[in-house]
C-alpha cells in the first residue's frame, strides 16, 4: 500500500493547480503525465477543441478490459467563500486535509497515482486503466470525446469506477440533470407608467413561482427511497435582469434546472413551463407589447446513472469494500456515460459530498487510507 506521506504529497501538488472549470488543466495534466512517465507508465492525451484543456487515459498491465480508475481533474470556483486558510494550499488540520479538489476529487486521483508504484510491482491478469477528465462540474462535455474513442483507438475497460466522494460507500444509480435557460421579453418604460412597459422580471417572478409548482407536484407523486430526495427535483439557480431601478425591465432570464429519477419522464416539463406561460401570462403581455415572448432553451444534460441486476462493476465494488448494500445519490457523474458505453460502471470513492463545494472543503485522512486499501485489495484480485 502506498504511503501516507507520498499520498500526501500528490494530492498537496493537485490541489496547487487551480483549475476551477473556468480555466485550464494542461499544468495539472502535464504533471500527472510527467509523474506516469516517471513510472514507465505512458499516456494519452484527449485535448478539447480549444486545445486549452485535456483528459489523460493511460494503461498499466497487457490484455483485453480490465478496471478504469476515472476522476475529474477540474472543481469549482472558490468566489465569494471564506477560506480558513489558501483554498489551493493544502492545509492539514485534525486528521483531515483542506483544499479546494480535496474532496471533490483531487483526493481520488492521489490515491490512484499514490498506487501507481503497487500497480507497476505486480504482474496483472487484466490492465488498470487511469482516467482524468476535465469540466465535469459544468456538465461533463469533456470526457465525452474520450469516451468516444473507447474501444476504438483506446482501450474499452470491462469496469469503470468513478472516485466520486461517497465515503467509500458503493453507489449504483444517481438522478439525471437537465439544465435550461428561460428568458422573457417585454418592454421597457419609465418606472412612474409601468403600465406602459411589460416587466420582464414580474414575469419571470410567476414562471419561477410554476416552477414551483411543478416541483411540489412532482414530489407528492414520486417516492423512490433509493434516493435523497426520494423524488425528482425542480430548481431556480441563477436570473439576471433589468438596468436601472427607474426603468421596467426589458429582458430577464433565469437558469433552471431538473434532478430526475432514473427511469422518469420529465421531459414534458419545459412544454408545461410554456403552455403556462402561452396560457396565463403571454395574452396579457401581448396587449402592451405584441413581439413580447418567454423562450426556454435546454442548455445542458448529463443522463442517469442505473446499474443493470448483477453489475460487474457494482459486484467489485462490493466485494472490495465489504458493503452488504447500495445506496442512489442525487449528483450526477460520468457514470451514466461510460455505462452507454458499454462499460459497467460504478461509483465509489472518498470523502463525503457534503465537504465539496463548500468553504474550507476537506477530505478526511481516513477516507484516503480506505481508498488505498480498497486499491491495494484490487490490485491483489487482479493479480495474474
Amino acid at each position: 500500500m502506498a504511503t501516507q506521506s507520498a499520498l500526501v504529497e500528490l494530492l498537496a501538488r493537485l490541489v496547487g493547480f487551480d483549475t476551477t472549470s473556468a480555466k485550464s488543466n494542461l499544468d495539472l495534466i502535464a504533471f500527472v503525465q510527467d509523474y506516469l512517465d516517471g513510472h514507465g507508465v505512458t499516456s494519452t492525451l484527449v485535448p478539447s477543441e480549444d486545445g486549452k484543456k485535456a483528459c489523460l487515459f493511460a494503461t498499466i498491465g497487457e490484455g483485453a478490459g480490465g478496471v478504469g480508475l476515472s476522476g475529474h481533474s477540474d472543481c469549482v470556483p472558490v468566489t465569494g467563500q471564506k477560506w480558513a486558510s489558501g483554498p489551493f494550499t493544502l492545509t492539514e488540520r485534525d486528521g483531515k486535509l483542506y483544499g479546494r479538489g480535496t474532496c471533490d476529487m483531487k483526493g481520488f486521483i492521489a490515491c490512484v497515482l499514490a498506487s501507481v508504484p503497487l500497480f507497476k510491482s505486480v504482474a496483472l491478469k487484466e490492465p488498470i486503466h487511469i482516467i482524468i477528465s476535465y469540466d465535469e462540474e459544468v456538465a461533463a462535455p469533456g470526457c465525452r470525446p474520450l469516451i468516444a474513442r473507447v474501444g476504438t483507438d483506446l482501450p474499452q475497460p470491462r469496469v469503470v469506477i468513478i472516485g466520486e466522494p461517497t465515503s467509500m460507500q458503493v453507489i449504483d444509480g444517481h438522478k439525471r440533470i437537465d439544465v435550461y435557460r428561460t428568458t422573457v421579453t417585454g418592454k421597457e418604460a419609465h418606472s412612474s407608467l409601468p403600465s406602459l412597459g411589460v416587466n420582464a422580471i414580474s414575469v419571470a417572478a410567476k414562471l419561477v413561482d410554476e416552477i414551483d409548482r411543478m416541483a411540489a407536484e412532482i414530489a407528492a407523486k414520486e417516492n423512490d427511497l433509493h434516493f435523497e430526495p426520494p423524488c425528482s427535483t425542480m430548481s431556480v439557480g441563477m436570473i439576471e435582469g433589468g438596468t436601472a431601478p427607474n426603468i421596467v425591465p426589458k429582458t430577464c432570464a433565469f437558469r433552471w434546472q431538473i434532478r430526475s429519477l432514473p427511469g422518469a419522464e420529465i421531459g414534458h416539463v419545459p412544454e408545461a413551463l410554456a403552455a403556462f406561460a402561452a396560457r396565463d401570462l403571454l395574452p396579457a403581455m401581448r396587449k402592451v407589447a405584441p413581439a413580447a415572448a418567454v423562450e426556454t432553451e435546454s442548455q445542458t444534460s448529463v443522463p442517469a446513472f442505473s446499474a443493470p441486476p448483477q453489475s460487474e462493476a457494482v459486484n467489485l465494488a462490493m466485494a472490495l469494500t465489504g458493503a452488504n448494500r447500495t445506496s442512489g445519490v442525487s449528483y450526477a457523474t460520468e457514470a451514466g456515460l461510460f455505462e452507454q458505453a458499454g462499460c459497467s460502471s460504478v461509483v465509489c470513492g472518498p470523502g463525503d459530498i457534503a465537504q465539496a463545494h463548500a468553504a474550507d472543503e476537506f477530505v478526511a485522512v481516513a477516507q484516503l487510507e480506505a481508498c488505498l486499501k480498497f486499491l491495494d485489495d484490487l490490485t491483489a484480485r487482479l493479480r495474474a
